[in-house]
This record gives structure tokens, C-alpha cells and sequence, in this order.
């Protein structure tokens, strides 16, 4: 399973793998129910590798939001995401202390630990997982 091809969809609960690209849309996999299906390009897909949480200096990347959570958890599921708002975010201040807690809202911190426990449960290993470094300039 390649980080690069985990996607989600807005209105659609869980995480999904590209398979691939029609003229329509994209073939798209469940990674906890295994099915495959069509979701037509109408519908709002975001690439998880294109996520970033805010910080008070800079966007940390969902990965490395990943990684912290699975050092911390030794590689295991995360608490879930149905605690309370304050347990939640206490806990993601232990994983990422510098997060932005006026922009980063309860819901987001909820879906980052539910994402995190799918992709634990599918088996993806974030110590094997690579970073995509973005070659950006500035001009």
C-alpha cells in the first residue's frame, strides 16, 4: 500500500486507495471493507500526502503527523477518535505540541486519529513510509 495513493472522500467515511483513473472519475479501493468502487470526479477527493496541519511557525505534513503518533504508540492503534474533545486534544498536543489550536479544530483533530487507526488497521507501516520532499522555491 503506497501513502501516495491514500485518498479521501468528502461525504464518504474512511480511507481509500487509487487504483486508477477513468474518464469519469476514479476506481477507488476501501481499506477496511476491501471493496472497490467508482467515485466520479464530482465528488471532492483529497490526496492524504497533500494534508498539512497548521502550526504556529509553518504546515507540518499529515505524515509526519503519522509518524509522530506511530513512535508514540510503538506502532500500535491510537486512543479512538469518539473521546472527548479535551482528551483529544490533550493527546495531540503530545504528538504534535506546537499544532495551532485556534485553527485546528476538534473535528480535525478526530479525523487525524480516526485516519491514523485505518491505516494502522490496514497494515501500513509509517517507519517504512518515505516523505515527499517538495522541491519549492522562492522567489
Amino acid at each position: 500500500m503506497e501513502f501516495s495513493k491514500i485518498i479521501a472522500v468528502s461525504g464518504k467515511p474512511g480511507l481509500y486507495s487509487a487504483i486508477s483513473q477513468t474518464k469519469t472519475g476514479f476506481i477507488v479501493e476501501s481499506l477496511t471493507e476491501k471493496k472497490r468502487f467508482p467515485i466520479p470526479s464530482t465528488n471532492n477527493v483529497s490526496l492524504l500526502e497533500n494534508i498539512a496541519i497548521y502550526t504556529y511557525e509553518e504546515e507540518i505534513p499529515l505524515l509526519t503527523v503519522f509518524k509522530s503518533i506511530y513512535e508514540k504508540e510503538e506502532g500500535k492503534e491510537a486512543m479512538s477518535h469518539k473521546e472527548s474533545g479535551n482528551k483529544l486534544a490533550a493527546y495531540f498536543a503530545e504528538v504534535l505540541p506546537e499544532y495551532d489550536d485556534e485553527r485546528v479544530y476538534t473535528s480535525n483533530i478526530k479525523k487525524v486519529i480516526q485516519w491514523y487507526n485505518i491505516l494502522v488497521k490496514a497494515g501500513l507501516d509509517f517507519s517504512q513510509v518515505e516523505s515527499v520532499q517538495e522541491n519549492t522555491e522562492e522567489v
